[in-house]
Formats: structure tokens, C-alpha cells, sequence
């Protein structure tokens, strides 16, 4: 029989409140796994979303910032512990004073961005030259590989899936199948990458990363594991999660060098 004395609220330990694309499908579904994952529990993850921005830098991000502003209402209409930007492009794009900042008005939790967690993951990682597997076009991961290595890391190899181009093509990143995700991250390693970061909170991959270090031999983060591990350890949290790679095994803080 359950001993009701026992059972605590779901999130009594921390409600994590995430800022997703529209068109997104698979942030979600990894966060809450990964919540339902956690051995000691009462962690919650709840959604809230915004317009996909592909050219925010255009206007300066105001049209993106304005957009986040609205979506910190409702974090903060259900008291979240920790606010998540969970868009890798637009996260590397906006400078991260802005983005940090627009989250953090008036609401004075700690705030994660997804550009911001992959740097953090591959600092604790002891990571400098990566290989980088995403369903991007080529522009895009050009961006990409431009903001790692302003802060530092070597890109090795850069591969895409070309799926960023109109929003149905877009719609598609989500439906890419596992063992698909798996050989495109493999093809896109190299012999002088460190690690593989598979880029994209949209692309489908949570299930591939175990499979792969083992295969290659080298850890595997992506834009979602690197964002869920920054949220818990951003809120104290030292969780630790088997079964989804070894940052996420591992017992690894967040450095005092962390750019959100």
C-alpha cells in the first residue's frame, strides 16, 4: 500500500521552465525524460514557446527579445526555479547580456541558454576540437562553428542535414529517425575531434548519444543534454543520469566561467 505521508509534490525539488520554438517537438520530450530519469525525482519540466527567429539579428533582436519577454510571463506565472532559452541558432546569435538580461527581468531565478550550456559542457569536458553533426544548412552551421570558435574551440568537421530552409522543412528536423542521427553524427566525426556536439534542441538524438561514445570512443553531447544537465547544476542539483552519456553520468559543476 502507498504511504501517502511519504509522496511529495511533483517539482517539490525544482520546477524547470523552458522557452521553446513553436515548431519544436523534441525539447520537450527529452527534458521530461530526462526528469523521469533522475533517481532522487521532484524535478518538473513545463513548456512555453515563441516564433522562430531566422534572421533576429535584423532589427537588432527586438522583434526576438520582445517575443522572450512574453514568454518569461508565464515561467514566471508558475514560479519556475530556473529559466531555459532552448533554441541553439538563436541562442548563439544574440549576444548573451541581452538574452541572459530579458530573462532575468523581474524575475530572479537563474537563467540557462542553450548557446551558454554547450560552452559550459565542453569546458568540463576538457574539450577544444569538436566534430559538430546538426540538420542544418551550411550557412548555418558556419554561424555556429563561428560563435564556438570565438570563445575558444576548434570545429573541426561540420556536417548538415539542409533541413532549415522553410518551415516545412524545418517541421521535418524532429521526424529524422534515431539510428538516422546516429549515422549522420558518426559520418561527421574526425580522427583529431575531441568530442561530437549534435546540435539542435529540434533533432531527435537523446537515444543515440550512449551508443555513440561507446562506438567512438569520445563523449557525445548534445543541445538538449547539455541544457538539462546546465539547468540542474545552475540550480545546486547534483543529479547524476545513467544511460544518456558521460556528461550526464558524470559529476561535473558548472565552471565559474560560465557565459549564459
Amino acid at each position: 500500500m502507498i504511504d501517502l505521508n511519504q509522496i511529495r509534490p511533483d517539482g517539490h525539488r525544482a520546477r524547470i521552465g523552458v522557452i521553446a520554438p513553436q515548431t519544436n517537438t523534441t525539447n520537450e520530450v527529452e527534458f521530461n525524460r530526462l526528469a523521469m530519469a533522475l533517481e532522487k525525482g521532484g524535478v518538473t519540466c513545463h513548456f512555453t514557446r515563441t516564433p522562430l527567429h531566422s534572421h533576429a539579428a535584423d532589427d537588432d533582436f527586438g522583434d526576438m527579445l520582445a517575443d522572450i519577454e512574453r514568454a518569461m510571463d508565464d515561467l514566471r506565472a508558475f514560479s519556475a526555479s530556473v529559466s531555459v532559452f532552448g533554441c541553439t541558432s538563436d541562442s548563439m546569435a544574440c549576444p548573451a547580456d541581452l538574452l541572459i538580461g530579458t530573462m532575468q527581468k523581474g524575475h530572479n531565478v537563474p537563467a540557462v541558454s542553450n548557446a551558454g550550456a554547450i560552452l559550459s559542457s565542453l569546458e568540463v569536458l576538457g574539450v577544444k576540437r569538436l566534430a559538430m553533426a546538426t540538420p542544418y544548412t551550411e550557412a548555418t552551421n558556419t554561424h555556429e562553428a563561428s560563435f564556438l570558435e570565438r570563445h575558444g574551440y576548434e570545429v573541426v568537421h561540420k556536417a548538415g542535414l539542409g533541413l532549415n530552409t522553410d518551415m516545412e522543412r524545418i517541421k521535418l528536423m524532429s521526424r529524422v529517425l534515431p539510428k538516422e542521427v546516429f549515422a549522420h553524427a558518426k559520418a561527421a566525426d574526425r580522427p583529431e575531434a575531441e568530442a561530437i556536439l549534435i546540435c539542435c534542441t529540434d533533432f531527435n538524438n537523446i537515444d543515440v548519444i550512449a551508443p555513440l561514445e561507446a562506438e567512438l570512443g569520445k563523449p557525445v553531447v548534445s543541445s538538449n543534454s547539455v541544457t538539462f544537465w546546465a539547468a540542474l547544476r545552475a540550480l545546486g542539483l547534483d543529479d547524476t543520469i545513467a544511460g544518456y552519456g558521460r556528461l550526464l553520468e558524470g559529476n561535473y559543476i558548472l565552471p565559474a566561467t560560465t557565459i549564459s
